[in-house]
């Protein structure tokens, strides 16, 4: 193996995603230096089409696919490795919805890995920012079953069986595969999943894409992958200063809270995993024993497995910390 340098807290540079409900915060708010309906900044990503550069230190313009081949398990830890090899297992985005994302549902690992080769998608979303009456739809308002969906679907009623959650800044919710769902306008959001691009779109709001074409949908497959049970998708959770506050954890990532008004260090030694920091205010520096790096709000920063400890030098800044348990 090439002598390569040693690992250190890594940028990526994010992938812009132009959505015909997209709009302007991702630019306003967090500097992504983008024009046109920008609706997603995949902030780190190994989907394959996707693949994130990083974009700081020795290791500028290396690829996630590269790190993980020449640094593997010191990388994302040894029990990640194991289960997932040169596949990064997470995707980190910010999502700007201007106008209502389509009604839609993802298939679990089962479906996924029989239909398209590929993992379901278990998501958690964090409310970073929302206008005047913004909402979620979550799963349906009662109890209901094929039948009855697909009677709704057919009348294009099926926003009349739907559940509407009304949202605030700093709401927490966990999307378990099989949860029919759509972004709300008017909403900012962080999302961590699963490495998957499957979605199955349901309804569309009947509107036509950037080129005037109606967007494909999907009511066969997302027929075998809906959950027609209640959901409670919801996380409650204590804000808190100066401590990591766990919001929400599921087999495939756990999600913390970290505001910080002070100097903190974090020991990561019995993380088993990578950890990703999503600065959603304010401003900190990254200390390790040789490397400092600035993180501002809506940057993302990976830490990799094998650095035990780092250090925030803040007088303001607040994070998701995201590791796999």
């Amino acid at each position: 193996m090439l002598t390569i340098s040693p690992l250190y807290p890594l940028k990526f540079k994010p992938t812009l995603k132009e959505k015909v409900w997209g709009g302007d915060k991702l630019n306003k708010l967090f500097k992504k230096k983008a024009t046109g309906k920008i609706g997603e900044s995949w902030e780190i990503s190994g989907v394959a089409e996707d693949l994130s550069e990083i974009a700081n230190g020795p290791l500028k313009g290396k690829t996630i696919k590269w790190l993980l081949e020449n640094y593997k398990e010191k990388l994302v830890g040894e029990k990640v490795y194991e289960n997932f090899g040169n596949t990064f297992p997470l995707l980190f985005k910010f999502i700007d919805a201007q106008e209502d994302l389509s009604v839609q549902v993802h298939p679990n690992d089962d479906l996924a890995k029989k239909r398209h080769n590929s993992f379901g998608k278990t998501e958690l979303w964090y409310i970073i920012d929302v206008e005047k009456d913004g909402r979620l739809i979550l799963g349906f308002n009662e109890n209901t079953n094929q039948q009855k969906y697909l009677k709704s679907l057919s009348e294009n009623r099926i926003i009349e069986i739907l559940k509407s959650e009304p949202v605030k800044k700093g709401d927490a919710f966990l999307l378990n595969p099989g949860t029919v769902h759509a972004i709300g306008a008017g909403i900012l959001l962080a999302e961590i999943q699963q490495t998957s691009d499957v979605t199955y779109r349901i309804y569309d709001w009947d509107r036509p894409d950037t080129n005037g074409q109606m967007r494909e949908l999907h009511t066969d497959f997302a027929l075998e992958a809906i959950d027609f049970s209640p959901t409670s998708a919801k996380l409650e959770y204590a804000e808190e200063k100066n401590r990591s506050v766990p919001i929400g954890t599921t087999d495939f990532f756990s999600v913390n809270k970290l505001t910080l008004s002070e100097n903190y260090v974090r020991d990561l030694e019995k993380t088993p995993s990578f950890t990703v920091y999503m600065c959603l205010e304010g401003t900190a520096v990254i200390e390790t024993d040789d490397f400092s790096e600035e993180i501002k709000k809506g940057e993302t920063i990976l830490i990799p497995a094998q650095l035990p400890e780092i250090k925030f030098i803040t007088n303001y800044a607040s994070f998701l910390e995201v590791y796999i348990p």
